[in-house]
């Protein structure tokens, strides 16, 4: 017991000093298991980067050797789980770069077929237990599978993305599939103006944003962007807000 109360205190402590947490606001349940030194984290947080640093600052944690991040981001809006299946499935049959890709949903254990394409070998399946998203399948690319799993994220009503689709052929990861991955997204994103301008550099997984935006909304949105994508351990935003001749933003 006193080794379990030392590390959860620690824990605690390395939330403490987290910004982002804001652990006071959006209490965070941890749990530690002595025997397998494993960290479960559950409860409910402000957005995506809290649920990211929250992860990566307790990893650091001497006496934790895995992590069941149970954690959920509050959503913009509450909605049912068939509101959000919906939204995300008519996303992924909208969105060209996965047009050659088959389609399921699955409820309470039934699978339902939305498209089959022919002589498509890419799969996405989409499950939503009360909130969460898990997307299962196989997919041709790391681009593919994190630009699915930020429509996911987009959805309305969505409070967690389980992204474990396959890569076939596998592929090794790098900064530079990355730097493809989030660009494909921020282009993707309706509510990302002008995705050109923006600076994009990544190096050992760490994401800097640079560049102006017209928005604090936007300069928000850019960095959950970066945060959606699986693989990202950090992101450094340094876009400016600032109004630009010629640019106006969403009416």
């Amino acid at each position: 017991m006193a080794e379990r109360t030392a590390v959860e205190k620690a824990v605690l402590a390395a939330l403490e000093r987290e910004p982002a947490v804001k652990l006071h606001r959006w209490p965070v349940q941890i749990e530690y298991n002595v025997v397998n030194r494993a960290l479960t984290l559950e409860g409910e947080v402000g957005n995506i980067i809290a649920k990211r640093r929250a992860y990566e600052c307790v990893s650091h944690v001497d006496g934790v050797d895995g992590i069941m991040d149970r954690l959920r981001v509050r959503p913009s809006e509450p909605r049912g789980d068939g509101a959000i299946r919906a939204s995300i499935t008519q996303s992924i049959l909208d969105e060209p770069t996965l047009r050659d890709c088959a389609l399921h949903v699955y409820h309470k254990g039934v699978m339902e077929t939305l498209r089959v394409p022919p002589g498509g070998k890419d799969v996405i399946g989409v499950t939503v237990e009360d909130g969460v998203v898990e997307l299962t399948g196989h997919i041709g690319s790391l681009s593919h599978k994190r630009l699915t799993g930020a429509l996911a994220w987009w959805a309305p009503g969505c409070c967690d993305v389980l992204n474990v689709m396959k890569v076939e052929p596998a592929e090794a990861d790098n900064d530079g599939e990355i730097t493809d991955a989030l660009r494909l997204v921020l282009e993707k994103d309706p509510l990302i103006h002008h995705a050109d301008d923006l600076g994009v550099s990544v190096r050992d997984h760490v994401v800097t944003l640079s560049g102006v935006v017209t928005t604090e909304e936007e300069r928000h949105q850019v960095e959950y962007d970066a945060w959606y994508l699986v693989g990202v351990r950090d992101v450094v935003n340094r876009l400016e807000v600032r109004r630009v001749a010629g640019r106006t933003g969403r009416t």
